[in-house]
């Protein structure tokens, strides 16, 4: 297994970051190890978590790979959080979800160089990874070490170095192309399927993070309103 950890720090964002984790109900019973990994490598990189759910418990409300795209919209666009941590079965389905939507850029993450790579050239602000298939022994190993290859460095830096420039160019393209072809982040609200919205509202642990954080009263607004 391939560990690269160092690289040169840029300045773009804050060194505190807020980051959140969420499952879907396949891999909730997971979710404490993938939280402890996640929790404990932020806190030594000076990163602030939020573990939304589900947390495997009895009677929790019920949430799938399409209530995670979102919630990790939500999140995002509310700036409540800077980065998403999330995943299921096979990590296909939340990486679909999440990339449907404006605002959020979601990398497919199976071993520590992936969680280097994605950062430093997509500079992406979420991750899906596969709790099911391939998640064996040493399975929480591979989840600390690619998230101190996340999070121990500043995102963005490039990869390799020489590259950062136009890699950045391309970066920025892209984020063009999808404002441009996704809706506006109230426009998704008011349009999907208000039965969703009042499911999430119901993760008092999501609720909380959002109306702790919110920097767009109009989303914390919209989503309490409910």
């Amino acid at each position: 297994m391939i560990r690269i950890t160092q690289a040169d720090p840029i300045e773009r964002k804050e060194n505190n970051m807020k980051i959140a984790l969420m499952n879907e109900v396949s891999q909730a019973p997971k979710n404490s190890i993938i939280y402890k990994e996640l929790s404990d490598v932020a806190k030594a990189c000076g990163h602030t978590t939020y573990n939304v759910g589900m947390i495997g418990e009895e009677g929790e409300e019920v949430y799938s790979y399409v209530h995670l795209g979102l919630m990790a919209c939500i999140l995002l666009n509310s700036k409540a959080v800077d980065f998403v941590v999330t995943g299921c079965g096979t990590g296909q389905g939340a990486l679909v979800s999440l990339n449907t939507y404006p605002g959020v850029i979601c990398g497919y993450l199976i071993d520590p160089t992936d969680g280097y790579l994605f950062t430093q050239i997509n500079d992406g602000n979420a991750v899906s990874l596969p709790y099911a298939k391939g998640f064996g022994w040493g399975a929480d190993l591979n989840l600390r070490y690619a998230f101190q290859n996340m999070f121990s460095v500043e995102l963005g830096g490039g990869y390799p170095k020489e590259r950062a420039v136009p890699q950045k160019f391309y970066r920025e393209q892209f984020n063009g192309v999808k404002a441009s072809v996704t809706k506006d982040v109230m426009s998704v609200l008011h349009d999907v399927d208000q039965t969703l919205l009042k499911d999430i509202t119901r993760n008092e642990r999501f609720m909380a993070c959002l109306n702790e954080n919110a920097q767009v009263a109009e989303i914390r607004d919209y989503m309490n309103n409910l």
